[in-house]
């Protein structure tokens, strides 16, 4: 498929998409970097800080002062595996690992933007907002509808002095309006819910560097997520019940979010749980009742098969 998916839950949005054989597009962080070697430095998270005058350094330079921030400098599987607040000079000193950086601590909203670019000049915006559980877990993304002005005219300026010459998507993590995390891709958890015709506009962007689509019926959407225990080997829910979800009014899509047949220990996941589904949505309150309907359906699911192995 010339839309590269490296998750199977997630070729479900791209498998009804005409793309020609001869265009790429990625949709993970590990093909981006391989397609686009001149700007693959974005993956570096301290070079990112330091364009933007943000305080960090590798571990073993100790910060100046605390709490700060602690993650890979180089996080290709995303799911803020190995982010952790570190709060006093002790915990520093008993948290050294290779390969790790320490930030300053930012604060306010957590916003993630798709942005699309021609020359590395933004032609669209969209914002997402999660509610954070902590740990790197979240209940649920709000897809807005509206536009943030000031945070993108700040990023809109980092992208065309740090990416000038790139067109395609790009996806931005920003708190309190500085950018702490770039990817050369979109976000892939939600694209059913940027509009009818989304992603054939991606494909003429990356077929023919030439960006149209009208975007003249936003509507607010939700990406609601179902987290579990860690150490547990999980089973899917019933194909009956994810196809009667997925009929449901309101909602978009449902997203299985692991691999049975590869052990739990070798999911890059978040240290707050293990997750197991995404449910993308109009109707916020019929996502919740789906996601409840999902862990019920997890949860018999593992009590009988520990009732069986008893």
């Amino acid at each position: 498929m010339p839309i590269v998916e490296r998750d199977p839950w997630r070729v479900q949005y791209f498998e009804g998409v005409v793309c020609p054989d001869s265009v790429v597009i990625p949709t993970d962080d590990e093909h981006a970097y391989e397609l686009y070697p001149e700007h693959r430095w974005i993956y570096n998270k301290l070079l990112v800080c330091d364009t933007q005058r943000i305080a960090g350094a590798p571990h073993g330079v100790p910060p100046p002062a605390f709490p700060v921030f602690s993650k890979p400098i180089y996080n290709m599987h995303g799911m803020g595996v190995g982010g952790r607040v570190i709060h006093d000079a002790e915990e520093f000193a008993a948290s050294q690992h290779a390969g790790h950086m320490w930030m300053e601590l930012m604060h306010g909203e957590h916003v993630s933007s798709d942005v699309v670019l021609l020359g590395g000049e933004a032609q669209w915006w969209r914002h997402t907002v999660g509610q954070a559980l902590g740990d790197g877990v979240f209940d649920y993304w709000t897809v807005l509808a509206e536009e943030r002005p000031e945070l993108e005219d700040y990023c809109g300026q980092w992208l065309r002095q740090h990416l000038r010459g790139y067109s395609g998507a790009a996806n931005l993590e920003t708190i309190g309006g500085k950018i702490i995390e770039v990817h050369l891709r979109f976000a892939d958890q939600w694209p059913d819910l940027y509009g009818r015709g989304w992603l054939d506009a991606i494909v003429e962007l990356y077929a023919r560097r030439r960006w149209r689509y009208p975007d003249d019926d936003r509507q607010t959407g939700y990406s609601v997520v179902l987290f579990g225990a860690h150490g547990v080997q999980y089973t899917s829910p019933p194909d009956a019940l994810l196809a009667e979800i997925r009929q449901r009014p309101g909602i978009t899509s449902v997203q299985i979010t692991f691999h049975e047949d590869i052990p739990v220990a070798q999911h890059a996941m978040p240290p707050g749980g293990f997750r197991l589904a995404i449910v993308n949505c109009r109707d916020l309150e019929a996502g919740l009742r789906a996601r409840e309907d999902l862990a019920l359906s997890f949860w018999s699911a593992q009590a009988l098969g520990a009732a069986r192995a008893s």
